[in-house]
């Protein structure tokens, strides 16, 4: 009986250690499946991560193309009047891209006309213009004038001509062939000031000639489609100017001065520096331009400075602005140079009530900061566009 009840007792705590034991194994098999599988998670969490990283690589110059794309559509422009349908006009301007033509291409987008540009960028540039790029009144358009272009609207101011020098007599042939308006009549004089009605003393064979005659030339043209054709015409004739957006290279005076203080080189004057010029800041300019267009004067009217100063007088007032410490080089006299320039705006101040405004000092100064920084643009490597050079082809020269 006492071996019966021994062998229960064993068999029970046998059968509790069994018990005892399963449940080990079966904890030890639960935590090892628990533990492949966490292990199983971090490896997939893993792989999503850097999948997710991979992702994000190629997502994120999407949406920076995205971001740019946001920044062109809500681009902001300068502000600009809204104009009802009457009086909004439709307004051409040829060599809008330039010096002259961008300043008067601000006025009038900001006066609130619709205005279209037309430059084949020979010395104009698209940056002139850029920040108009979009705007529902703007529209650009690359166009040698020397081609014809059909275009509807109500005022034109054509003002695509190379002004300087170096680039007039680069391609003169050229230059006669662009020049067919009086808008920048400036003749060389022999009657001082100049009125209106001084029809000029100009070497026909000179190498200035291609500019001063084609303006001649073409003062005769507009008047000759007056008469025959009832087409009504302003002409300006334009002295000397200067502001911002001046071309660094056009070799004129106040750029060659402002470029040479500004790099430490001698100032160079040609001649004795007696010879005098007036000038006439770029913003004055587009208001007589804008005043004479709306006008009825259809016979010329000068749009110029009349406060006379030397070259060297020049000279040295560009040098103290800047407070450059360069020298002041004497050349010999240019061809054809003339003596003396100063407008008679008379007329203008009596038929348009204009006349300049900007101090010369003020002008200079802005112009000067203008230069120093494209000097600094150029000393960071940016481009800084030049006139395009002629294109020669079958013995013919011609800008593309």
């Amino acid at each position: 009986m006492v071996s019966k009840a021994l062998l229960r007792l064993v068999s029970a705590v046998n059968r509790r250690r069994m018990k005892l034991l399963l449940g080990i194994a079966l904890l030890a098999y639960v935590a090892s499946v628990w533990g492949n599988f966490v292990n199983m998670r971090s490896i997939q969490e893993n792989g999503e991560l850097k999948i997710e990283s991979k992702i994000e690589e190629m997502v994120e110059p999407l949406r920076e193309k995205i971001r740019d794309l946001e920044k062109s559509f809500t681009q902001k422009y300068p502000p600009v009047k809204f104009l009802s349908e009457k009086d909004r006009k439709r307004i051409l301007i040829t060599g809008g891209a330039g010096f002259v033509g961008s300043h008067l291409t601000d006025k009038l987008m900001m006066d609130g006309h619709e205005v279209t540009v037309v430059d084949n960028f020979f010395t104009g540039r698209k940056r002139n213009v850029e920040h108009w790029i979009g705007h529902e009144n703007f529209e650009l358009i690359n166009h040698d004038v020397v081609e014809p272009l059909y275009i509807e609207v109500d005022q034109i101011y054509h003002l695509a001509s190379p002004a300087s020098p170096p680039n007039y007599m680069y391609n003169p042939i050229k230059t006669l062939k662009t020049n067919t308006i009086g808008t920048l009549n400036m003749l060389d004089p022999e009657v001082h000031p100049q009125s209106e009605d001084y029809w000029g003393h100009v070497n026909p064979i000179g190498p200035r000639a291609c500019y001063d005659e084609g303006k001649r030339v073409a003062e005769t043209m507009c008047y000759a489609y007056m008469k025959q054709e009832g087409v009504e015409v302003r002409v300006a004739r334009i002295f000397n100017t200067f502001g911002p957006r001046m071309h660094m290279n056009d070799g004129r005076v106040v750029s060659n001065f402002i470029l040479q203080a500004l790099q430490g080189e001698p100032l160079t004057v040609y001649g004795s520096g007696s010879q005098t010029r007036a000038f006439q800041y770029v913003s004055d300019l587009v208001n007589g331009l804008v005043a004479l267009m709306n006008s009825n004067v259809s016979s010329p009217v000068n749009l110029g400075n009349p406060e006379e100063h030397t070259i060297l007088e020049f000279a040295q007032l560009i040098k103290n602005l800047v407070g450059s410490g360069s020298e002041i080089q004497f050349l010999s006299e240019a061809q054809d140079d003339p003596q003396k320039r100063k407008p008679d705006i008379k007329k203008a101040k009596l038929m348009l009530g204009w006349e300049p405004v900007v101090p010369l000092e003020e002008g200079l100064n802005k112009a000067i900061h203008y230069f120093r920084k494209e000097l600094e643009y150029q000393a960071n490597n940016q481009y800084i566009p030049k006139p395009k050079p002629a294109r020669i082809k079958k013995g013919r020269t011609r800008h593309s």
